[in-house]
């Protein structure tokens, strides 16, 4: 039976899950094509708690895809040479594009904490739409500042046995539901953790 308390659960999910998005840097981000087919795509991004943000070419396929169909996935984690030190997330949500002045400057902003060698990038490269996205302040012309709002997050956490995942929900409050902990099949336990 899943797991549905949240009063041990939930901040211990919390704290990972924002952990493991201020650690890493690169998202893979899947959309729908209009031929049906998935596409998945490497993209770095920054977050402000639960949001993430990246910056996109507005003639890319993946902008097209998002214009035509909001609903997005992403994973984002990394390996480790011990198998108990695995941790990742996969959620799902939707995006929308950042139309605020002031919203896409405090996201370029948090952009340069995170990716600091953005600001001398910039004045090394200069190759067409790559050496736009990485100047201090990206130009809206070219470049679109989408926000990634999760519906549901799944935490891959590899130290509490292999294979180990929790499933929650998300809101604007934060996470919500925690629906299931799941220890898969070939870890020689059965069921629920």
């Amino acid at each position: 039976m899943p797991d549905r308390s949240s009063s041990a659960v939930m901040p211990r999910l919390n704290a990972l899950i924002l952990r493991l998005l201020e650690e890493h840097r690169v998202m893979t981000l899947a959309t729908n094509r209009p031929d049906g087919w998935p596409q998945a795509t490497m993209v770095g991004y920054v977050n402000d708690g639960y949001l993430l943000y990246c910056f996109v070419a507005r003639n890319s396929q993946k902008y097209f895809n998002i214009l035509r169909d909001s609903r997005v996935s992403l994973a984002i984690g990394s390996d480790s040479v011990e198998p108990t030190e695995i941790k990742g997330l996969s959620l799902a949500g939707r995006v929308v594009e950042v139309t605020d002045r002031a919203e896409f400057d405090d996201v370029a902003k948090l952009r340069l904490k995170k990716y600091p060698e953005y600001l001398s990038a910039a004045t090394r490269i200069h190759d067409g739409d790559n050496g736009l996205r990485l100047q201090p302040r990206p130009p809206e012309a070219r470049v679109a500042l989408l926000r990634i709002a999760p519906d549901i997050i799944s935490v891959l956490d590899y130290s509490r046995g292999f294979g180990h995942s929790e499933l929650v929900t998300f809101s604007e409050r934060g996470l919500d539901v925690h629906i299931d902990s799941l220890r898969h099949r070939w870890s020689g336990i059965h069921g629920n953790s």
